[in-house]
């Protein structure tokens, strides 16, 4: 009777270690797979933006370096052996260039009242 119940307590604490799969419980490797792939689609994105490896780099800290630059290097290749042109993002390629419906600032100065000028 003893080796029964402690069956079906093992038997309920495995049906129960299965289900946390589906609460969302991720295991080490899951965590580590995730980000892997999440620095390999980052560097690949920054590829295609055209953007450096640095830059890259620079703007995601928490991001695995060997992934990003793996995505990168990836996206690169594809890029060059179907001859695909990066999109740069065009809030960064035309910051200092303005659109055509924006006005231009323009700064005026006072004109300096000279001293030459004087009455007899």
């Amino acid at each position: 009777m003893f080796s029964s119940a402690r069956l079906l307590l093992m038997l309920s604490a495995t049906g129960l270690l299965a289900g946390c799969d589906l609460l969302g419980i991720e295991t080490a490797s899951q965590v580590a797979a995730r980000k892997e792939a999440e620095g390999k689609a980052i560097g690949s994105a920054c590829r295609h933006a055209v953007r450096s490896i640095e830059d890259c780099f620079r703007s995601n800290p928490k991001a695995g370096k060997a992934a990003v630059f793996a995505g990168w290097k990836e996206m690169d290749q594809y890029m060059r052996e179907n001859e695909i042109v990066g999109m740069p993002n065009e809030s960064e390629s035309s910051k200092d260039v303005p659109k055509a419906d924006e006005p231009i600032e323009e700064i005026i100065l006072p004109e300096r009242k000279t001293g030459s000028a004087r009455r007899s």
